[in-house]
C-alpha cells in the first residue's frame, strides 16, 4: 500500500494532463481537434477516471487503518524562512478526493449528452478537466500557501466556466461577478494567511493552531488579533461557499452550462470552502469568538437561501439558493463544533445536488425542443408541468433528490441534516430553531419545484404564458439598459436595444430550434449519470447513522481521538434521537403536504397568499434586495467615484502638467531673444546682475 501513497501526486495531475493535451490540441490544431472531439472526450473522461481509481485505493487503505501520509520538498528558503510543497493524504483527504473525482467522472460523462452540439465541446472538457485538477491540488496541499495557490486556480477555471458562452452579455455579467465577488473574500484570507504566519511562524494547519492558543494564553498576542486572524481566513469560505454577505455571485453562475453549475455547485468550488474550515479547525476551535462567527453566518445563510429559494421560478436558480442553504447548514456546524456533522453533510449533499442539477439539466435539454433555446422559456418553471411522462428516468431521480434534500428518511439527507440539528439543539437552541425552520422552508420548495416540473399538465405549448414571460424578460433587460448603460463610457459602449438583443442568444448548447410539441428524454449519457448518482443519494447516508456511525469514527476533529469520538458514541440516546428526528421529518411532511396542496392538487392558490403576505412575498422575490443594494452602493457608487477621480485627473493632474508645459514654452520662448552671441551683451547683463546683488546686499 505504500507504493500507492508515494504515487498519490498523480491524482491531480492527470486530469491537468488531459487539459493540457486538448488545450495544446486547440491552440495548434484547432479544426483537427475540433473534428475528433469525442476522441477528446474519451481521453478527458479516462483521466478523471484514472484519478478516481487512485483516490478509491486511498480511501480504502485509509479505511484500512493506514496512517497519515506526508511528502514534501523545499520550494523557497530564505533565511531562516522555509516553504514547503508536497501533498498530504489522510481520512479527510481521501474523502474529498474520493467526492470530487466520482462527481466529477459523472459530470463529464453527462456532458458529452447536454454540449453535444456545442462548437465549444472540446473546449469545454479542457476547462472541466483543469477544474478538476485544481480542485484536487487544493483538497491534496500539505499547507495553506498551497492550498492558497490552488485556491485560486479554482476560481479562475470557475471564471472560465460560468463565462463559457461569453457572448451572452448575462454570461459574461455572471462571470465577472463570481471573480470579483471572491476576490473580496481571497483579499481577506490573504490577510488572514500572512496574519497567522507573523503570528506563529508556520504555515501548517497544526503547527498554527497549538502556537496561535500558547500565544494567547501567555498574552503574547492579544485575543483580539487572535479573532480577527481567524475571522478573515473565515472571509476566504464566505465566498467560496457562497455565505452572507458574499452569497450574491452564486445564483448568477447559473449562467454557465449546467455540467458546471453542478460540479461547481456539488463537488468542487463550494465545497472548498468548507474543507477549508475543516483544515483550519485546529485555528478556529481555540477561538470561540471566532467559532460564534461561523455557526450564525451559517444558520442566517441557511435561512436565508431558503426564504428566497421559495420564489424562484428558473429551475436552475431556485437549485442555486438551495445550495446556498444547505452550505449555510454545513458552515452552521462547523461553528458549532460538530465536525464529522458538517463534513458528513458536504458528502452526502455533493451526490443529490449533483443529481438534482443533472436532472434540471436533463429538463432544460428537453425543454429546448418545444419552446427553443431561450432560457427565459426552457428554464421556467411555469412552462413546464408533466413532464414525468415525457421523462420518466429524469422525474425518478429529481424525486429521488427531493427526499434526500428534504430530510425523510432512509434517504441520505436525513441522516447528514438530522446529526446537524441534534447537534445544534445541544450547543444552541435557537440555531436549532433556525436550522429546523430552515428544514421545513427547504422541504416546501424542492417539492414546489418537482410538482410545478414533473406533475400536472404540460405548460410548454401554451402561446400566452411565453408571450408573459418573454416580455417580463424584456423589460427585465430594458430596466438593465436604463440603469447600467446610460453613463456610457467611450465609443465601446453598447447602444440602447443591444443588450435586449443579446441576452436573447440561445444558450448555443444546440444548433438545433424548436421542432416539437413534447418533450423527450435526454440520451443515455445523461440519464446514466443520474441514475449512478441516485445510490448513493439513497444509500450513502447509512454510513452515518446514529446506530452504527462509521463516518465519525473515520472523519473526527484533530484534536480528538478515536477512543474519545467511540467513548461519545457510546452515550448514545434513543429517546432524544426520535424526538429531535421526528421533529425536523414532520416539518419537512407538513411542508411537503402544503405544496402538495397548492401545487399538485390546486386546492390552495399561491397568489392569494402571496397577495396576502405581499411584503415578505417582495422580499423573497427580490432576494432579500441584496443584488439591487450591492448595485446601487458598489456599482454605481464606484462609477460616480471613478467619474469623479476622473475630473480630479483632467482638472487637477493634467493641468499641473500642461501649466508646467506652458510655463517652459513660455519661459523658453522669451530667453531665446536673450541668446544674440554678442559677447557685450552678456557682459552687460553680468554688469547688471552684479550691480543689483551689490544694492540689495547693501541696503540690507
Amino acid at each position: 500500500m505504500e507504493v500507492i501513497y508515494q504515487y498519490a501526486w498523480l491524482i491531480p495531475v492527470f486530469p491537468l494532463l488531459g487539459a493540457m493535451l486538448v488545450g495544446l490540441g486547440l491552440i495548434s490544431l484547432n479544426q483537427v481537434t475540433n473534428r475528433l472531439r469525442q476522441l477528446n472526450a474519451v481521453v478527458i473522461i479516462s483521466m478523471m477516471a484514472a484519478a478516481m481509481g487512485l483516490s478509491l485505493a486511498l480511501l480504502w487503505s485509509q479505511i484500512q487503518g493506514h496512517a497519515s501520509y506526508i511528502r514534501t520538498f523545499e520550494w523557497a528558503a530564505a533565511g531562516n524562512f522555509h516553504l514547503s510543497m508536497g501533498y498530504t493524504i489522510d481520512h479527510l483527504t481521501a474523502l474529498m478526493l474520493v467526492i470530487v473525482t466520482t462527481v466529477a467522472l459523472l459530470v463529464m460523462v453527462y456532458t458529452d449528452g447536454y454540449m453535444a452540439h456545442d462548437p465549444g465541446y472540446v473546449r469545454f472538457y479542457a476547462y472541466l478537466s483543469l477544474f478538476g485538477s485544481s480542485m484536487l491540488g487544493l483538497v491534496v496541499s500539505p499547507n495553506l500557501v498551497q492550498i492558497y495557490i490552488f485556491w485560486e486556480l479554482v476560481g479562475m477555471c470557475s471564471y472560465l466556466l460560468v463565462g463559457f458562452w461569453f457572448d451572452r452579455k448575462s454570461a459574461a455579467d455572471a462571470a465577472q461577478k463570481a471573480f470579483v465577488t471572491n476576490r473580496v473574500g481571497d483579499f481577506g484570507l490573504l490577510l488572514g494567511i500572512l496574519g497567522l504566519f507573523w503570528a506563529t511562524g508556520s504555515f501548517d494547519f497544526n503547527v498554527m493552531g497549538d502556537r496561535l492558543a500558547q500565544l494567547v494564553e501567555s498574552g503574547t498576542i492579544s485575543n483580539f488579533l487572535a479573532v480577527l486572524f481567524a475571522i478573515l481566513v473565515f472571509l476566504g469560505p464566505v465566498a467560496k461557499s457562497a455565505q452572507f454577505p458574499l452569497h450574491v455571485w452564486l445564483p448568477d453562475a447559473m449562467e454557465g452550462p449546467t455540467p458546471i453549475s453542478a460540479l461547481i455547485h456539488a463537488a468542487t468550488m463550494v465545497a472548498a470552502g468548507v474543507f477549508l474550515i475543516a483544515r483550519m479547525y485546529p485555528v478556529f476551535e481555540d477561538v470561540p469568538a471566532a467559532m460564534n462567527v461561523i455557526a450564525f453566518t451559517g444558520a442566517f445563510t441557511a435561512f436565508l437561501g431558503a426564504t428566497i429559494a421559495i420564489t424562484q421560478n428558473d429551475i436552475k436558480k431556485g437549485l442555486a439558493y438551495s445550495t446556498i442553504s444547505q452550505l449555510g447548514y454545513m458552515v452552521m456546524a462547523m461553528g458549532i463544533g460538530s465536525y464529522s456533522a458538517g463534513l458528513f453533510h458536504l458528502m452526502t449533499h455533493a451526490y443529490f445536488k449533483a443529481m438534482l442539477f443533472l436532472g434540471s439539466g436533463s429538463v432544460i435539454h428537453g425543454m429546448e425542443g418545444v419552446v427553443g433555446h431561450d432560457p427565459a422559456l426552457a428554464q421556467d418553471m411555469r412552462l413546464m408541468g408533466g413532464l414525468r411522462k415525457y421523462m420518466p428516468v429524469t422525474a425518478t431521480t429529481f424525486l429521488i433528490g427531493c427526499l434526500a434534500i428534504s430530510g425523510i428518511p432512509p434517504f441520505a439527507g436525513f441522516w447528514s441534516k438530522d446529526e446537524i440539528l441534534g447537534k445544534a439543539f445541544e450547543a444552541n437552541p435557537f440555531l436549532w430553531f433556525i436550522g429546523w425552520l430552515t428544514a421545513g422552508i427547504t422541504a416546501f420548495y424542492m417539492f414546489r419545484m418537482y410538482f410545478s416540473t414533473f406533475e400536472g399538465k404540460f405548460r410548454g405549448t401554451d402561446e400566452k404564458i411565453k408571450e408573459k414571460l418573454k416580455k417580463a424578460a424584456v423589460t427585465i433587460v430594458l430596466e438593465l439598459e436604463s440603469e447600467e448603460l446610460a453613463p456610457n463610457f467611450g465609443p465601446g459602449a453598447m447602444k440602447k436595444g443591444e443588450l435586449a438583443a443579446t441576452s436573447q442568444q440561445h444558450d448555443s448548447h444546440d444548433s438545433h430550434g424548436h421542432h416539437s410539441d413534447s418533450p423527450h428524454e435526454s440520451p443515455w449519457t445523461m440519464t446514466l449519470p443520474l441514475a449512478l448518482l441516485a445510490v448513493p443519494s439513497i444509500l450513502i447516508g447509512l454510513v452515518g447513522t446514529p446506530y452504527a456511525n462509521y463516518f465519525e469514527e473515520f472523519i473526527f476533529p484533530p484534536s480528538e481521538t478515536l477512543s474519545e469520538v467511540i467513548e461519545k458514541a457510546s452515550e448514545f440516546n434513543p429517546t432524544e434521537f426520535y424526538i429531535m428526528a421526528g421533529a425536523s421529518v414532520g416539518i419537512s411532511l407538513i411542508a411537503i403536504t402544503l405544496a402538495s396542496l397548492m401545487y399538485l392538487r390546486r386546492k390552495i392558490d399561491p397568489a392569494a397568499i402571496a397577495a396576502k403576505i405581499k411584503p415578505l412575498y417582495e422580499l423573497s422575490l427580490n432576494k432579500w434586495y441584496f443584488d439591487d443594494i450591492y448595485h446601487r452602493v458598489f456599482v454605481l457608487g464606484l462609477r460616480r467615484v471613478a467619474r469623479q477621480v476622473m475630473e480630479v485627473d483632467f482638472r487637477v493632474v493634467d493641468g499641473a502638467v500642461n501649466l508646467t508645459g506652458f510655463f517652459t514654452l513660455v519661459s523658453g520662448e522669451g530667453l531665446k531673444y536673450l541668446e544674440n552671441g554678442r559677447a557685450q551683451f552678456y557682459a552687460l547683463i553680468v554688469f547688471g546682475a552684479v550691480l543689483g546683488l551689490v544694492i540689495v546686499f547693501g541696503v540690507t
